[in-house]
């Protein structure tokens, strides 16, 4: 068994099985809630591009060639990055891979430049509520008041020098390769 960081595109077809689930569960929790297309509306919010750099970047967690979690940024202000789409498959959870994955996807914040992460998450999701506290998040809701009258839960974290920001004109790819093993 062996686990891969693989910074890619959102039309990879290896990320497609993790979107579809991601659709399903966002449907299951949310139906109409937000919009009367459902999750596929939120999925398609934004185009692929944003997902990609010099501003944004698309990260799977492969397990021998197949996507097991997974997440992805874009640009939200000159300093921060969005968070977006953090997910793990429902027949790989409960291994910290959420945690690997939001931690990779820090240090490429850092080295595309942000110092910052912004993210939301839905009311309906406790476990994403609770990855992001144990993991140096601060809510910017009050935690005390029932999410669901917040609907949409704000988060942000102030990045560590941990991996400093490329320098020197280096281009992102070239900066770290397209594969990486993962070490947690």
């Amino acid at each position: 068994m062996s686990d891969t960081f693989f910074y890619t595109s959102v039309k990879d077809p290896l990320a497609t099985p993790l979107l579809e689930e991601l659709l399903f569960e966002y449907d299951s929790r949310y139906g109409t809630f937000f919009n009367a297309e459902g999750a596929k509306a939120e999925l398609n919010k934004y185009p692929p591009e944003a997902f990609s750099p010099p501003s944004g970047n698309f990260l799977l967690l492969l397990r021998d060639g197949k996507a097991i979690a997974g997440g992805a940024f874009m640009r939200y202000d000159d300093e921060t990055a969005e968070f977006k789409r953090v997910w793990t498959h429902s027949a790989h959870r409960r291994q910290g891979l959420a945690k690997l994955v939001l931690r990779e996807l820090e240090l490429q914040a850092i080295r595309q430049g942000y110092a910052r992460v912004y993210l939301t998450t839905g009311f309906r999701q406790p476990e994403a509520v609770g990855l992001y506290l144990t993991n140096g998040y601060r809510a910017l809701f009050d935690t005390a008041a029932d999410p669901e009258t917040i609907k949409s839960l704000p988060f942000e974290k102030w990045l560590s020098e941990a991996a400093a920001p490329i320098r020197d004109g280096a281009s992102i790819s070239a900066a770290r390769p397209q594969l990486s093993p993962v070490h947690p």
